[in-house]
């Protein structure tokens, strides 16, 4: 017996807004079973024992520490800028905003 019939399907497009054609629904209803039926052996499958994961692998940290390095100074950083504001990039106002 399937798990999802042809009417519930167009009753899903109707809600949906999409105008399946008759050919579009048997389709969509054989695929849609059959995704049904997959879930439902994996939840056969999974056991209490089984922690949930996301990934098949474990997954590790690859950011490398945070050191102190030499970076450029507020003057080379600010060099190339096409105007400068009390050590900062000065920018044109937006949206109207006070100062």
């Amino acid at each position: 017996m399937s798990a999802i019939t042809r009417d519930e399907v167009a009753h899903l497009a109707r809600l949906s807004r999409l105008a399946l054609t008759d050919d579009e629904l048997d389709h969509y209803a054989t695929q849609l079973d059959a995704i049904i039926e997959s879930v439902a052996k994996v939840a056969e499958v999974a056991a209490e024992d089984v922690p949930p994961s996301s990934h098949a692998l474990p997954l590790t940290n690859v950011f490398r520490p945070d050191e102190v390095r030499q970076s450029l100074t507020p003057e080379q950083a600010l060099s190339g800028a096409p105007a400068v504001e009390d050590d900062r990039f000065r920018v044109p106002r937006i949206l109207g905003e006070e100062a």
